[in-house]
């Protein structure tokens, strides 16, 4: 077997990289040409004529416009890698009868209520990157490709930047912090969500059956605020000097962004955890993990 990573330094690129080498023949690219391969969601004509090189039996889309913000004003881009870039990889990936794994997000959902979302409920996001993941999407269906589309939220990784490693740092400096509080989700490790796409690949490929969308996340749910004090506590409690006393709860609307945030992230799993004999585990084991690794404790 073939597979074609796209993303490949990506927190879940990162993470696919391990989990998908055992699987096959593993391409994995970024934006910058390697052999005459290039994996730059950016440049359409390049991207299709990388994948005909490359004949994949499977293709791995963990590449994406992630700037939620800078989204509202470079719309022609975001809409460039997040849609028409997935539109091209889903008629690909159809015309030569390969799988397309690709990665969505629980901001394709209007944010309200506090019902965990089910991949049948209805969408409507409400921030330009939302909209554009969920053209991304639509163009797969259309396509008629077998695919596997993973909507995800609140991801992290020990590699590079995260919401943890901030608040670590800003909790060195600062006496008190201030977090979002009314926004609820579950912060999902990007070494889950490889490991879970590995696993599934292997289950459908024979099966194409279970081909569709799958809302996966870890477990459990938690506010900014209660993530960013579970963090501080078990920083503080394997000897970490942190200045922070106080870790304050505040409201979305005192936090202006450019774009608008959903308050309601949760995720049902259900349907990944049933079709796929799949356990996910609390969010806390996944940040402790992680706060191990970039505490050395």
């Amino acid at each position: 077997m073939k597979i074609l990573l796209l993303g490949k330094n990506g927190q879940v690129g990162w993470e696919l990289q391990r989990s998908l080498a055992p699987l096959g023949e593993l391409i994995a690219l970024d934006r910058h040409a390697v052999d005459g391969l290039c994996g730059d969601l950016s440049d359409l004509d390049v991207l299709r004529t990388t994948i005909r090189q490359v004949q994949p039996d499977v293709i791995v889309n963990a590449a994406a416009y992630t700037a939620v913000d800078k989204a509202e004003s470079e719309t022609d881009l975001a809409d460039r890698v997040n849609a028409q870039a997935t539109l091209l990889i889903a008629e690909e990936a159809a015309s030569s009868g390969a799988w397309l794994i690709h990665y969505s997000t629980d901001y394709v959902f209007s944010g309200q209520g506090a019902t965990p979302w089910k991949e049948t409920d209805a969408v409507a996001p409400v921030n330009h990157y939302g909209a554009t993941k969920l053209a991304g999407e639509q163009a797969i269906i259309a396509s008629g490709c077998k695919h596997l589309i993973f909507r995800t939220s609140w991801v992290y990784g020990a590699r590079g930047n995260n919401f943890a490693k901030t608040m670590l740092r800003l909790a060195k400096d600062r006496e008190t912090l201030s977090v979002i509080a009314d926004q609820i989700g579950a912060p999902t490790g990007a070494d889950l969500i490889a490991d879970v796409t590995a696993l599934a690949i292997q289950k459908a490929m024979p099966h194409p059956e279970l081909a569709g969308i799958y809302h996966l996340a870890a477990s459990g749910e938690v506010s900014w605020h209660g993530y960013a004090q579970y963090v501080i506590n078990f920083a503080q409690s394997h000897g970490e000097l942190l200045a922070v006393t106080a870790v304050n709860p505040i409201e979305t609307t005192a936090y202006p962004t450019p774009a608008r945030r959903p308050l309601n992230s949760r995720l049902n799993t259900q349907k990944l955890c049933d079709n796929f004999s799949l356990y996910l585990p609390d969010w806390q084991s996944g940040i402790t993990r992680m706060l191990r690794e970039v505490l050395n404790k």
